[in-house]
């Protein structure tokens, strides 16, 4: 196997971590990032050897400290575990913790084996409408609040694609709190850094000519003032409204971005 190396596969020119404006700090973060990002992408196959830790040394340009430190973080993620006169072994994806945020933005978008934006949009169908149904019958005021002022900070940023993907997923996230549900408010923590990724590929990619933010924040609104006028069906249809948007806004997105 061709050794791969340390440089991390960009998009768009820059890495997912820069663009969710997520820094990897000093030479562990570096590495995990990078050895992570090879495992996801098959540079080391699942039921696969890592090479031994001198290798991984010397082609990470790291210490034995630090790599083993690396390979502690990336057993926790359930990438590899390692077994004594054996080795690290990457682990089959069925172990991988496909929520962690690292492991997510990981994955390649160019690929249909493995498409983790689409099963993203998949699960959102499944998760975001309901959520908003129960917020439209159990925000607080001050739940409402916060929904509303993610509204207009959307609306403020619709010339600042790098802010609005900021404010739509801090809207979805105070929809996901005012839902009151612990499992539906984690889901949305645990996906918060690929909605940004995916909030962004959409918007930069669409042109200009088509305006689709201002349709897009108008329809945030409109969630909102459901919600606020604690209208469940309403709010449930216009989330639903907004996934399927998004799921055609990136799938027209990733035909214009050439990878």
């Amino acid at each position: 196997m061709t050794r791969p190396t340390s440089k991390l596969v960009v998009w768009n020119r820059r890495s997912h971590a820069d663009i969710v404006g997520l820094k990897s700090k000093g030479i562990q973060g570096r590495v995990i990032n990078t050895l992570g990002e090879h495992i996801v992408r098959g540079f080391y196959p699942p039921g696969s050897l890592l090479p031994r830790e001198s290798a991984l040394m010397e082609s990470y340009d790291a210490s034995r400290t630090s790599i083993r430190e690396v390979i502690k973080v990336l057993s926790a993620k359930g990438l590899v575990e390692t077994k004594q006169k054996i080795g690290t072994r990457v682990l089959d994806r069925s172990s991988w913790d496909i929520f962690d945020a690292d492991v997510l933005l990981w994955h390649p978008f160019d690929t249909a084996e493995h498409d983790i934006l689409r099963d993203l949009i998949e699960m959102r169908q499944f998760v975001e409408p309901p959520a908003a149904r129960f917020a439209a019958t159990r925000a607080t005021l001050d739940d409402i609040e916060q929904i509303r002022l993610c509204c207009d900070a959307m609306h403020r940023s619709m010339n600042d694609m790098v802010a609005y993907a900021d404010a739509d997923v801090q809207f979805h996230m105070a929809v996901f709190r005012a839902s009151h549900n612990s499992m539906l408010d984690r889901f949305g923590h645990i996906v918060a850094s690929f909605l940004k990724l995916s909030f962004r590929i959409q918007q930069e990619a669409l042109s200009e000519s088509e305006n689709p933010i201002e349709d897009d924040c108008a329809n945030h609104l409109k969630i909102y003032e459901a919600i606020n006028r604690s209208d469940p069906s309403a709010a449930e249809d216009l989330m639903l409204k907004v996934v399927l948007h998004g799921k055609a806004s990136l799938q027209k997105a990733r035909r214009q971005i050439k990878f």
